[in-house]
């Protein structure tokens, strides 16, 4: 995704900010894999397209050789370094290596028939897969697994009343309330459809060397048309943040950095004073029991300061919120529940 490879993109903001997978999507994974055809299955090797900064990697370690792929030099690097820094540098039985390329194109770096678990997370959406599932084909080995999977819109799990203010924001048109018209499409639009566009290997390949997707979707949307015999599970990304870490996410959208490439004089908006001395004290408190040192890296004050539509529309939520419930908690550094529904799709090389 081209936003990601801009040297004005924050890797390490990024990697902080966004949702972490939980240990029960990888175990639905692997329990697939280890279904497959009966002394076939193996693990051996794992690679990882669109790594980006290696979240998702890092979990691959069951197996004995896990290779990161992404196009972007800034995420791979921040991948390194997080794996420097981990306990995954230190696995007794895996090894990792990162490495530049395209999930439309493996050769230089991925042998044929010689790997076990494809994965792909929050990636696939951008994939041409007149080339991706041809390069799947060719690089698994028979009874081997693809897994490609996305979070979708967030949603905070105690204010569902906010949802249409969210879905304006994400997938709205004004652009005095909206970055929605500046993702790149249509990989967002298959991201917001749950993958559902994502067509069969059957349609791409002409012989039948892989299966069927299995789609399985964790807390889908109420409504949403969902395919034939797709499995529905219960939701499973959620992650409990402060008000302002939520404000982090918010910048690291491509969507944003689009936005303003387009309209930079909301950069300099007047500041949106909603909630702001409120805010101010909070952090000072805050500030004070902590490292002066620990205080300037990640809890300035500066970084809640703003008036740009990601600020308008953090303080929008926070007010919504405060207005539908007296209980409702909207501080700077008090916790809120954010999840997100995931659309998985499973692929076995027959």
């Amino acid at each position: 995704m081209a936003t990601f490879s801009k040297t004005s993109f924050n890797a390490s903001v990024y990697s902080l900010s966004r949702p972490t997978y939980p240990a029960k999507l990888f175990d639905y994974i692997f329990s697939y894999h280890s279904q497959g055809s009966p002394g076939v299955t193996r693990w051996d090797r794992a690679v990882d397209l669109g790594c980006g900064t290696g979240q998702a990697t890092m979990q691959l370690r069951r197996f004995r050789e896990v290779v990161g792929v992404d196009p972007s030099p800034g995420m791979l690097e921040k991948a390194r370094a997080n794996l420097a820094v981990g306990d995954h540098s230190r696995s007794p039985t895996a090894t990792f290596k990162f490495v530049e390329g395209s999930a439309e194109d493996l050769k230089l770096n991925v042998e044929d028939e010689s790997v076990d678990l494809v994965v792909a997370a929050q990636a696939c959406h951008w994939f041409d897969w007149s080339k991706v599932w041809p390069e799947t084909r060719r690089v698994l080995r028979r009874g081997g697994t693809a897994a490609f999977w996305v979070y979708t819109e967030f949603r905070l799990t105690k204010h569902p009343a906010l949802i249409p203010l969210i879905t304006e924001y994400a997938q709205g048109s004004d652009p005095s309330t909206s970055v929605g018209p500046h993702f790149q499409r249509p990989g967002r639009t298959i991201l917001e459809r749950y993958l559902v566009d994502v067509p069969e290997p059957s349609t791409v390949l002409k012989d039948a060397t892989l299966s069927d997707i299995d789609r399985v979707f964790f807390g889908a949307d109420e409504g949403t048309t969902l395919p034939t015999n797709s499995r529905i599970e219960p939701i499973l990304l959620r992650r409990e943040m402060r008000w302002r870490d939520l404000l982090g996410y918010f910048q690291t959208w491509s969507a944003l950095h689009t936005y303003h490439e387009k309209f930079p004089d909301d950069l300099k908006r007047e500041e949106d004073t909603r909630f702001l001395e409120q805010d101010l004290a909070s952090v000072s408190r805050l500030a004070s029991s902590l490292l002066l040192f620990y205080f300037y890296l990640f809890i300035h004050e500066d970084d809640i300061r703003g008036g740009d539509i990601s600020h308008r529309f953090w303080k929008d939520l926070r007010q919504r919120a405060a207005e539908r419930s007296s209980n409702a908690k909207v501080g700077v550094n008090d916790k809120v529940e954010v999840e997100w529904p995931v659309a998985l799709l499973l692929v076995r090389k027959l």
